[in-house]
């Protein structure tokens, strides 16, 4: 199947599921630590490989800034991905998330524990986000699909691309 053609719907029922899984994973993550730099300061002050550049991110002033972006990013992504609205927006900020989470975790060549050898589930996660983006996945059964169909975003090129 090209990227062009249109999926079936068993691959429209695949994507829907994957995009409202992910959006999930998102949404907790904003829900579960939000208002509170302790999440944050514990995920940077505990990373390995990459500790010089994650490691003072944790002890600075900007922690608070930086605690803000984890959270309101989350909550951004997953409201996103769940609604279906702007997934072509929202899936390279999770892709660049996920790829920073799997450095942080790195404990070269091991990321997490000794059993993920160089890819574990935040590279999976970003691939299906990848896929999630390419294959237009807010169109079925989200809002870019219905949002495409707007006289308003129809006339503007950029809107379009947005919602593409």
């Amino acid at each position: 199947m090209s990227l062009t053609e249109e999926p079936g719907q068993a691959e429209r029922v695949l994507l829907f599921l994957i995009r409202i899984s992910i959006g999930w994973m998102f949404l907790w993550a904003a829900i579960h630590h939000f208002g509170s730099n302790a999440y944050v300061h514990g995920f940077l002050s505990s990373t390995k490989t990459f500790h010089f550049i994650y490691g003072p991110l944790a002890e600075s002033s900007f922690l608070p800034v930086v605690a803000f972006l984890v959270e309101y990013g989350h909550l951004l992504i997953g409201l996103s991905l769940i609604s279906g609205l702007l997934v072509r927006v929202s899936a390279p900020f999770a892709i660049l998330t996920m790829l920073l989470y799997w450095t942080a975790h790195m404990d070269f060549p091991f990321i997490g524990s000794v059993n993920d050898f160089l890819i574990d589930y935040h590279l999976v996660y970003a691939a299906a986000l990848g896929i999630l983006m390419v294959r237009h996945a807010g169109h079925y059964w989200g809002l870019d699909g219905w949002v495409a169909k707007n006289k308003v975003v129809e006339s503007s090129q950029t809107l379009r691309w947005l919602t593409a």
